[in-house]
């Protein structure tokens, strides 16, 4: 393994391309792999022992490419499934919560976040739990928008539908009166503009997609795994899914610094 070997990144699908941006823009010289389950997206519906079900067969996938770090780049399998492939395997596990939970708590002037998500990152209460481990007095109010992933999926970011949509939802985080806003699925940072257009220039809003990356450089840093020089340009980033690979080229080409040639199909179900 060692420095040279790439970093693990997977999702449910697309959203944790925006992780995947991030680490590409704050560690250019590390190497990745990225897998995206697009044949069983979405998570956020799905039961705790399914969703530890699938990131073990992921993980193990992902052992097969020598990765020397993995980033659970999903809200609902890092609040699900996190803890447990810690303890099961022995390369460096990071997750989105915890990055995004430290940064909304330092951010909050009022002491009210407010955190949108899948209904399994939001029922699970990391978030809360996170935060308020911090910070005791600080207040946290969690809003699932389930909507939003499919509507990012299907392209229309910037579309009336999904704005109205928005409001809705958002509404009652607006009357809640926060003023620091967790993006806590990573298909969010995708509706960025739109979502803060609705809730207005007071309210700060937090992308754990950046923080997990700055704190995935720490990380490779402290257990010196940090890539020493800039791995070679061919083979440097790779990209899987369990379906649909030409749609998921595509969308990754539209939010990706770096464009993608091949897309590989992989019957996640051998693992």
């Amino acid at each position: 393994m060692g420095n040279h070997a790439p970093i693990g990144v997977f999702d449910s699908g697309i959203g944790g391309l925006t992780v995947a941006r991030e680490i590409m823009r704050q560690i250019p010289e590390e190497r990745l792999v990225y897998f995206g389950d697009t044949a069983r997206v979405p998570y956020g519906s799905k039961s705790q022992n399914t969703i530890i079900h699938f990131v073990r067969q992921i993980v193990r996938f992902l052992e097969t490419k020598e990765v020397k770090a993995i980033v659970v780049a999903c809200n609902t399998a890092s609040a699900y499934a996190l803890e447990t492939i810690e303890k099961e395997i022995d390369v460096p596990v990071i997750g989105v919560v915890k990055p995004g939970a430290k940064t909304a708590a330092k951010a909050s002037k009022n002491g009210r976040i407010g955190v949108i998500a899948t209904d399994a990152t939001i029922n699970s209460g990391l978030y809360t739990k996170f935060i308020q481990s911090i910070n005791p007095n600080l207040q946290v109010f969690g809003k699932a928008c389930p909507l939003f992933v499919p509507l990012v999926e299907e392209g229309l970011t910037h579309d009336f539908v999904t704005e109205e949509i928005a409001k809705r939802y958002l509404k009652e985080l607006k009357e809640k009166e926060i003023d620091t806003l967790i993006l806590g699925c990573t298909h969010y940072p995708l509706l960025r503009s739109l979502i803060g257009g609705v809730m207005g220039d007071a309210v700060q809003l937090v992308n754990p997609a950046y923080e997990t990356a700055l704190g995935l450089r720490r990380l490779l840093t402290e257990k010196r795994l940090l890539s020493e020089d800039a791995a070679c340009a061919e083979g440097k980033y790779e990209f899987f899914v369990s379906d649909g690979a030409e749609k998921f080229r595509v969308f990754a080409n539209s939010i990706l610094p770096y464009e993608i040639q091949t897309t590989q199909i992989v019957d996640i179900e051998k693992y």
